[in-house]
């Protein structure tokens, strides 16, 4: 005798702050019995969340598995279909994404199982999704040059020399302070410190190679 499946409701927003309570009413509707939905409270950039990893436990041959829309379910599409295969191939469960009637597993249209339209679809998604990715970066990219040739720099602003500096710097070549004291007096870390030296010692080298003229106290 074939086994009537469960139906089982998933649901997951970012932030532990956001509201499952739209999703969560769109599930019952369907219906899906409150005692079988599962929802997590996490990132959708992968799928280790434990809500999710204990519906995909339970799951069954036959059951089916809904969720409100296809970015509930995870938000990386490589990722998607990887667990797409797992739940229709290998648990043999149906997939219903509510908001996109065509990735509707359990029914078939025109001779076409659910199943291989869904596939099909899903593909189509991750591909769109990989060109708009790519396309964003494209445009950060074409944006950063444009700006970069306007002049903008990016990244923090470089921390001017103090005026104690050429003080300190004799004080810590002499060997009168240590490298963390010589940073401490000029109220910076060590590292910044460490940039600044390395720094005067390239301009240094420069003008005694003449490509940097010597520049004159005010």
């Amino acid at each position: 005798m074939k086994r009537e499946g469960n139906v089982y409701g998933y649901a997951r927003v970012s932030a532990k702050d956001q509201k499952l309570s739209r999703q969560i009413d769109a599930l019952t509707e369907f219906p899906v019995a409150a005692e079988r939905i599962f929802a997590d409270k996490a990132s959708g950039k992968d799928f280790e969340r434990p809500e999710y990893r204990k519906l995909v436990e339970r799951l069954e041959l036959g059951d089916v598995m809904v969720v409100k829309s296809i970015d509930r379910l995870g938000r990386n599409y490589n990722e998607i279909l990887e667990q797409w295969r797992i739940l229709t191939k290998v648990k043999r469960v149906h997939v219903v994404v509510l908001d996109m009637p065509l990735l509707d597993t359990r029914n078939d249209q025109n001779g076409i199982t659910g199943v291989f339209l869904a596939d099909v679809v899903l593909q189509l998604l991750s591909y769109v999704a990989q060109l708009e990715r790519e396309n964003i970066r494209q445009r950060q990219a074409e944006g950063i040059a444009a700006a970069q040739a306007r002049g903008v720099r990016f990244g923090r602003p470089a921390i001017e020399l103090p005026s104690t500096f050429q003080s300190v710097k004799t004080a810590y070549l002499s060997g009168q302070v240590t490298r963390a004291e010589a940073a401490k007096r000029l109220c910076v870390c060590a590292r910044t410190f460490d940039r600044w030296m390395k720094k005067e010692g390239a301009q240094n080298e420069e003008v005694a190679r003449g490509e940097r003229p010597v520049e004159k106290a005010v």
